[in-house]
């Protein structure tokens, strides 16, 4: 149907995001998809179960707008045995539709016209847009390369009295890395004494490798009374599809949060609260997911050991980045269409979440897979590649 009006695009350099080209890609291709990052497995029955049992219940109208009482109990309580901070039940937690909207309710309830986020370069795709939405403007802290690690003399250069906020994700998307605490301790010294927000993406909280211990900043005295912290549901209990996330912070700044969150999403889907709530509380279930997914990261990358590919640390999250430049030097983007269509495998180019392009040739495979999908993706790559 051909368009009647004409449309003075908002966001005319925006395009469709990375994640759905190279899935599209892949189904066209039949290629192995370990592009975009969700399990091809199932959760455990009992939540299902869970939920047809509430449904039936009766609980299908809408919960309240910050979330049912049950789940946010469920997470005040989970945050506090993890972290050592105890929220508020009625004004310090809010159940979102996803993670994706709670950042974005987020930066559009703090950030005005003409206001500046610094956020780190690789930056996950949808930080940008929700900025440049609500009129602030991004201002990008490079990830020092191989490792992914902050400069904070570079962030600490970057503040300017327009600084509104501060985004900071760790385990980091898309590169595995991580936040210590004495990356909290420069942060903290470098917005003491100032305004600004700070918002934290968390959402493979529970996702680390090696013994490594999450340091959130729900735990951090000084950190805590400024930040609204993001998690999901979605990586936690393989229900991408799910889109349940929530928000924790300060009451002040969640207050805040909820004016712009009631109107733009209001509640979240009843019966999918009540039956996280109740399956969350068995702590094994998020507390041992850590070592389910090292298990498949160490299988993957045993695998990938047969392939030419460099493969760089991977501290969290369910993702590996490796290197290719030593044997071909097509750009990422370029690299990545080729191995979807001619080796039959999808990947993400690292290249698209850098502002300026950067292209270390440097691809992004999702491990978070059954055994047997990880087994023929390598099968694919030994053969297309060695």
């Amino acid at each position: 149907m051909q368009t009647a009006i004409q449309i003075d695009s908002r966001f005319p350099a925006m395009g469709t995001t990375i994640f759905t080209v190279m899935s599209r890609l892949a189904a066209e291709c039949g290629a192995v998809n370990l592009s975009q990052g969700f399990p091809d497995f199932q959760a455990e029955p009992a939540l299902f179960d869970a939920m047809h049992r509430h449904m039936l219940a009766g609980r299908n109208q809408y919960a309240p707008m910050a979330g049912l009482p049950e789940l946010r109990s469920a997470i005040v309580d989970k945050v506090a045995a993890l972290y050592g901070t105890r929220f508020d039940v009625e004004s310090e937690v809010t159940v979102t539709a996803g993670a994706t909207q709670a950042i974005f309710t987020a930066i559009a309830a703090f950030v005005r016209p003409g206001d500046e986020v610094i956020v780190f370069d690789p930056v996950y795709d949808s930080y940008v847009p929700a900025i440049e939405t609500v009129g602030g403007t991004a201002v990008y802290a490079r990830l020092q390369f191989p490792d992914y690690t902050p400069d904070w003399e570079q962030v600490r250069a970057l503040i300017s009295p327009k600084t509104r906020m501060i985004i900071v994700n760790s385990p980091h998307n898309p590169t595995g890395s991580l936040i210590s605490a004495v990356d909290l301790e420069k942060l903290a010294e470098i917005v003491r004494g100032t305004d600004i927000v700070v918002l934290s993406d968390e959402v493979y909280e529970h996702i680390l490798f090696d013994g490594e211990k999450h340091a959130s900043l729900c735990g951090h005295a000084e950190l805590a009374p400024r930040t609204l912290v993001v998690s999901s549901f979605g990586k936690t209990y393989h229900i991408t599809g799910w889109k349940i996330g929530y928000v924790v912070g300060p009451a002040a700044l969640m207050a805040e949060f909820r004016k712009v969150h009631q109107f733009n999403v209001f509640t979240v889907h009843a019966p999918s609260q009540l039956a996280i709530a109740e399956y969350m509380q068995e702590a094994s279930r998020h507390l041992g997911l850590a070592a389910f997914y090292q298990e498949k990261r160490d299988f993957f990358r045993q695998l990938m050991a047969a392939t030419p590919f460099e493969l760089l640390p991977s501290r969290g999250t369910y993702f590996q980045l490796v290197r290719y430049g030593h044997f071909s030097d097509m750009p990422d983007r370029q690299f990545a269409e080729w191995l979807t269509r001619e080796v039959g495998v999808a990947v993400i180019p690292v290249s698209v979440f850098y502002a300026d392009g950067r292209d270390d040739k440097v691809v992004r495979f999702c491990f978070a897979k059954r055994e047997e999908t990880l087994q023929a993706a390598a099968d694919r790559l030994v053969k297309g590649l060695c």
